[in-house]
């Protein structure tokens, strides 16, 4: 599967593939028994019992959903066909089901993922950018970018990407591993948090650090971002090293905050996430 993402459509294309987007979920084709795949798409389901759930969706199948295609903002090229985002309102009728990002994580090759991720960002965007913050006037959308504009007064509004650091803390062959107090389930991940107004990148993972477990850092080291579509956020990713302090945890954030040696890990978020990616990092890199 290749997907090349465009503001706008480079070539004219005879295939649509749609992400719709229903109440910050996807909506996706449920098909008991077979797989419910658009003849050259990208297999971007998994099995799911005897069931199993079809992304992207067809240009038959938004007629039947009554979206109109004017309604369809362009993502990019997917495997030949034009990939677009739309929104639904009100409850689906079968086959169609919608289903969070985070369960689609499972489901969806990283790739295909990626681009869904990028319709929730998309559509999220769209919704809230409808009328200028300005001067209340309904915006239109540009031909030319990906833009929201005024006719009115003239404002421009792009989509919000809101940064926020990731971090893996080390001490020795250690690692600082904590599990957020607002996250179901009790798997442990490394510390995150959003940069605020004048900061930078390091002065915001040095304050986030030390605000949710009282630790201070040194050391610190840049190693890969990823897009995190809930709904717009880029993760950046870094590692450090602990430069002194005792685990105190911001009980209204963190449940509880440990040190972990990679032969006794406890539960760790799924391999999609730039969390793993930092965990296997710090595994590989002990064991050597």
């Amino acid at each position: 599967m290749a997907f090349v993402p465009e503001g706008s459509p480079r070539a004219k294309r005879e295939r649509r593939m749609w992400f719709v987007v229903h109440e910050h979920n996807l909506l996706v084709r449920r098909e008991a028994d077979r797989v419910a795949v658009l003849k050259g798409a990208p297999r971007g389901f998994a099995e799911r019992g005897t069931e199993r759930s079809g992304v992207p969706l067809t240009d038959t199948e938004i007629g039947q959903l009554g979206i109109e295609p004017a309604a369809a903002h362009h993502l990019g090229e997917l495997d030949g066909a034009d990939a677009v985002a739309a929104s639904f309102i009100g409850p689906p009728a079968a086959p169609f089901e919608p289903i969070g990002l985070r369960a689609l994580a499972r489901m969806l090759d990283p790739e295909l993922f990626g681009v869904a991720g990028r319709a929730l960002h998309v559509i999220d965007w769209a919704t809230t950018s409808r009328f200028c913050g300005r001067c209340g006037t309904a915006t239109v959308k540009s031909a030319s970018e990906r833009c929201m504009k005024c006719p009115n007064c003239g404002l421009e509004m792009y989509p919000r990407i809101a940064p926020a650091i990731i971090v893996l803390v080390r001490r020795g062959d250690q690692a600082l591993l904590a599990r957020n107090s607002r996250f179901p389930g009790a798997f442990f991940s490394t510390l995150a948090g959003f940069s605020e107004i004048g900061e930078s990148l390091e002065e915001t993972l040095a304050r986030e650090v030390h605000e949710e477990v009282g630790v201070r850092v040194k050391d610190v080291r840049y190693f890969g971002s990823q897009p995190w579509p809930f709904p717009h956020s880029l993760m950046i990713g870094f590692t450090a090293e602990w430069a002194g302090g005792d685990i105190v945890v911001d009980t209204a954030e963190i449940a509880e905050a440990r040190w972990f040696t990679a032969d006794a890990l406890p539960e760790i978020p799924p391999s999609l996430s730039i969390a793993r990616r930092l965990i296997d990092a710090w595994i590989a890199d002990v064991r050597r």
